[in-house]
């Protein structure tokens, strides 16, 4: 059965279907020898390549998630040209496919970051449309008025359009340094650490607590990471608007009932 080519290598785990349609656009992906454009179909039986290596398509995988816990100093990109160590050196090997990112952290923010082999659900999680919920500790260096939280939740013009926090509120801290809890519905770049400075403000730390619904377990290290179980898994599904045993079932090509992931740690 043949479907959108991007639908196909996403569900195999071989990106988002954002990294997947530019891979497509700047001509990287052939089927059967001949370079696609956007809207084209495949089967798993076709001859795929990216950028001239061949797609080996596993669609029989279970859907699997890990929270990982990023510390300071890591980057969210697969090589470094600077030498820096990156998140993916830490995860587990997948026998096909790879893990894909649900979004970025920077290198000077910490805290929550999810890996998925389905990009499917990747895509989901990332995209505007969900309005999925990002929960940030931020702590701030300069005196911040009520006014100005006021501001920060109204909404604030940034250079890419007007942003905002959902909730914003004071969660501790002395002198000239204090920790705000904020929620945005967004996931544009540096947009915590823009919004503040907008306010003259500047953010000395910042770290992810939560992505939709799976917060970031405090027993978890820096550098650690765990596997989803199944009500997690169900209810971060239900979060992107997919059933989880539908897409299970879709990945075995069977209509079977859904198996349960097991938990790792390392």
């Amino acid at each position: 059965m043949k479907e959108r080519l991007q639908k196909i290598l996403a569900r195999a785990g071989m990106g988002s279907r954002r990294e997947i349609e530019g891979w497509i656009e700047a001509g990287q992906v052939t089927v059967n020898g001949r370079v696609v454009s956007l809207g084209e179909q495949a089967s798993e039986t076709d001859r795929i390549r990216i950028r001239g290596r061949p797609v080996r398509l596993t669609l029989n995988q279970r859907p699997r998630v890990l929270a990982y816990h990023k510390p300071h100093g890591e980057v969210t990109t697969r090589k470094d040209p600077q030498g820096r160590p990156t998140v993916f050196a830490r995860l587990p090997k997948l026998r096909a496919g790879r893990w894909i990112a649900v979004g970025r952290l920077d290198v000077n923010t910490s805290g929550l970051l999810l890996f998925t082999n389905d990009g499917v659900l990747a895509n989901r999680l990332m995209h505007p449309s969900r309005e999925v919920e990002r929960e940030y500790a931020a702590r701030v260096r300069g005196a911040v008025s009520a006014e100005m939280l006021a501001r920060l939740q109204a909404g604030i013009m940034l250079e890419d359009g007007v942003a905002r926090f959902e909730t914003v509120f004071e969660a501790g801290g002395s002198g000239a340094n204090r920790w705000y809890r904020v929620v945005l519905r967004e996931g544009r770049k540096h947009e915590v650490r823009r919004l503040w400075e907008a306010e003259g403000m500047t953010v000395s730390r910042l770290i992810r607590l939560r992505y939709g619904p799976v917060a970031l377990d405090q027993s978890l290290r820096p550098g650690r990471w765990h596997e989803l179980q199944a009500d997690k898994l169900r209810a971060l599904y239900a979060a992107a608007g997919l059933d989880l045993q539908r897409m299970a079932c879709a990945a075995r090509g069977d209509h079977m009932g859904r198996r349960t992931p097991r938990r790792s740690s390392r």
